[in-house]
């Protein structure tokens, strides 16, 4: 008499237990196929255990509803994304508020936006030239969590108007004496927009690029 491997090893068969090569149709086929074999050439002394078909079958069950699952969240992270490009599409042209530290004295360049944390009893922004040079420092004075947004009038400390050029801030923020997390924000001009694997991207003017998700703000 013939005698076929019991049920406890069909778990270790190609395509049996894994979503893998074939796909889960051709695994329940296969399963199947095996099943009714053994059951076919079962030893009658050594009948099949039917808690091992059971849990076997519930095996196969989890990975085929995995996989079903699979498919539908993949669907659905495509037609998000396809529509999260179409509402991108419609901010070419505009001014976004992302995070960045540049800042132009020519306007509408001189946008600056402040991210804190937490609330912070006072705030200072400190603007730089390119050199790392101090051309002037704006006490914004208590500031609640959140974003705030200012702009530069383009002038120095020393009451000139700055000359044209790159130039970026830094943010400075305390409460009770202790640090104050925050993110400095800049506009940006958006030229156009992209997706990759990290998803939908701002293409912004100077060569830059942002996240979708990183806007603060639309102007």
């Amino acid at each position: 008499m013939s005698t076929v491997q019991d049920a406890s090893s069909v778990s270790s068969l190609p395509g049996i237990g894994t979503a893998s090569k074939s796909g889960t149709a051709d695994t329940q086929n296969r399963f199947l196929s095996l099943l009714v074999a053994q059951m076919k050439n079962q030893d009658p002394l050594n009948p099949l255990d039917n808690a091992q078909v059971t849990s076997q079958m519930a095996q196969l069950s989890t990975v085929q509803g995995i996989e079903n699952m699979n498919s539908r969240l993949a669907a659905l992270a495509a037609s998000l994304g396809t529509n999260q490009m179409a509402q991108a599409a419609g901010l070419i042209g505009r001014d976004v508020l992302v995070p960045g530290d540049r800042i132009s004295p020519a306007r509408p360049d001189n946008v600056i936006g402040v991210e804190l944390s937490r609330p912070a009893d006072r705030v200072t922004v400190s603007i730089q030239d390119a050199s790392g040079n101090l051309v002037r420092k704006l006490d914004l004075g208590p500031r609640d969590a959140g974003v705030s947004v200012l702009a530069w009038d383009g002038m120095t400390d020393g009451g000139a108007a700055a000359p044209a050029g790159a130039y970026r801030f830094q943010i400075d923020a305390v409460q009770a004496g202790q640090a104050v997390a925050g993110t400095a924000l800049n506009l940006g001009l958006v030229n156009s927009v992209s997706q990759n694997a990290q998803g939908v991207q701002l293409n912004l003017a100077g060569n830059t690029s942002v996240g979708y998700a990183e806007i603060r703000q639309i102007f």
